[in-house]
């Protein structure tokens, strides 16, 4: 289940490579893969582990708020296919 306001970051065993429309995603344990149609998510699950909450890094991302559900439901996606990880947060 996601909750955007846990610490989250981006899978250990996935890999993210550039692309003009966004990313490809890459997870090596499922061997699946995605797309993130979207600079602003890429650079969000980039930036992931670098926020206390997936809410702040959405913050920090200026996603603007009418946009933030749709950005929500994405990482939602994110979590569901295991490309994104809750982490621990810091004590």
């Amino acid at each position: 289940m996601f909750d955007p306001e846990l610490p989250w970051q981006r899978a250990r065993s996935v890999a993210l490579r550039p692309e003009p429309f966004g990313a490809l995603v890459y997870h090596f344990g499922t061997r699946k893969l995605s797309f993130l149609k979207s600079k602003t998510l890429v650079r969000v699950v980039e930036t992931l582990a670098d926020h206390p909450t997936a809410t702040a890094a959405l913050l920090a991302c200026e996603v603007p708020e009418s946009q933030r559900p749709t950005y929500v439901k994405a990482l939602a996606d994110l979590a569901r296919s295991q490309m994104i990880e809750r982490r621990k947060a810091a004590a």
